[in-house]
C-alpha cells in the first residue's frame, strides 16, 4: 500500500503541476493584444477584424490603443467602428507604390489608429472593429504592431513579430495569417460534383421507392392467388 500511496501523490503533483503550467499558458497567451479572426484568405474583401485588448495591470487602466496597420502590404478601403467612450484617430499615409484596382488607383492608405479617451480596468478587455475593403494578396501574414498605454504612464509595446518555427516572443504583435484563397473555378468544380452527387443519390433512392412498389404488388399478387386457392380447395371438398 505505501509505494502505490507514493505513486499516486506523484502523480497528483506531476497533474497539478501539468494544470498550472497549462493555466499560466492560457492566461499569458489571454492578456497579449490579439486579431480576430486568426486568419483571413488572401485577397479578402469585405471583412472585419477585431483587436483584442485585455487589461493585464492590477494598480492601472488602459487608457490609449494604437494599432499600426502595414504599408508594404497595405489593407485598403479601412474603415472604424464607434466603441462607446472611445474617440478613434486614423492615420493615412501615401504609398510607395500605388495599388491599381477595379476602383481605380490607390495611392494613400490607413498606417495608424489610435483609440483614446476611454478606459479598461483590471481584470477587462476591449473589443476594437476594423471594417477593410480589401486584404493583399501577396503576402502571408500582416503583422499589426500596437502600443498599449496605461494610466499610471507605462507603455507596453506589442511589436514583436513571431518567426516560424520560432518560440512566441514576449512581446508579440497581434499577427493574421493569410491562406492561399479558393479559386472560382475550384469551387465551380466542388459545387458541380456536390450537386452530381446528390442527383446520383436522388436517382438511387427513386430507383429503390421503385423497386420496392414493384416487390409489394408481386407480394400483394401472390398473397391474392393463394388465397384464391385455398378457397378454391375447400369447396372443392
Amino acid at each position: 500500500m505505501f509505494p502505490t500511496r507514493i505513486t499516486l501523490r506523484r502523480a497528483g503533483v506531476v497533474a497539478g503541476l501539468t494544470a498550472a503550467g497549462v493555466l499560466a499558458a492560457a492566461g499569458s497567451a489571454f492578456a497579449h493584444v490579439t486579431v480576430h479572426p486568426e486568419s483571413y484568405a488572401k485577397g479578402a474583401t469585405d471583412g472585419v477584424l477585431t483587436f483584442r485588448v485585455p487589461n493585464e495591470e492590477d494598480t492601472a487602466s488602459t487608457t490609449k490603443v494604437q494599432v499600426f496597420l502595414p504599408t508594404d502590404h497595405p489593407v485598403l478601403g479601412v474603415l472604424v467602428t464607434p466603441e462607446q467612450g472611445w474617440t478613434a484617430k486614423v492615420t493615412t499615409t501615401k504609398l510607395k507604390t500605388p495599388i491599381k484596382t477595379d476602383d481605380g488607383t490607390i495611392t494613400d492608405a490607413v498606417s495608424e489608429i489610435t483609440w483614446s479617451g476611454g478606459k479598461i480596468g483590471e481584470g477587462e478587455y476591449e473589443d476594437f472593429d476594423v471594417a477593410f475593403g480589401q486584404l493583399p494578396d501577396d503576402a502571408d501574414q500582416l503583422a499589426f504592431k500596437t502600443l498599449q498605454t496605461y494610466s499610471d504612464g507605462k507603455v507596453v509595446r506589442w511589436i514583436e513579430t513571431p518567426e516560424a518555427g520560432q518560440e512566441e516572443p514576449e512581446n508579440p504583435a497581434p499577427t493574421l495569417k493569410l491562406t492561399a484563397a479558393t479559386s472560382p473555378a475550384v469551387a465551380s468544380v466542388k459545387s458541380e460534383a456536390g450537386q452530381a452527387s446528390a442527383s446520383a443519390s436522388d436517382s438511387t433512392a427513386r430507383g429503390l421507392g421503385i423497386a420496392g412498389l414493384v416487390v409489394g404488388v408481386l407480394g400483394l399478387g401472390a398473397a391474392a392467388f393463394a388465397l384464391i386457392r385455398t378457397r378454391g380447395s375447400r369447396s372443392s371438398s
